[in-house]
């Protein structure tokens, strides 16, 4: 996916996507590359954490295990 750097606001940076210009995403600066300034196009993408979705997972069963073995 593909997204310009349509301006920065203080800490925040508004970006549009290329591919719908009607998309807009607020993103800290903080998040992006060094250097990055208005008018940039950027390549964001986006990964599942099926092992991090798994842990939270077992994480929130066991909390919900000791939860019924109060009463």
């Amino acid at each position: 996916m593909k997204a310009t750097i349509d301006r920065i606001e203080g800490r925040m940076a508004v970006l549009i996507l290329q591919d719908d210009k009607a998309v807009r995403y607020n993103l800290p600066v903080s998040f992006l590359p060094q250097g990055c300034r208005e008018g940039d196009i950027l390549t964001i993408g986006i990964e599942q954490d099926t092992a991090g979705t798994k842990e939270a997972k077992e994480r929130l069963s066991g909390r919900i295990e000791r939860l019924k073995n109060r009463k």
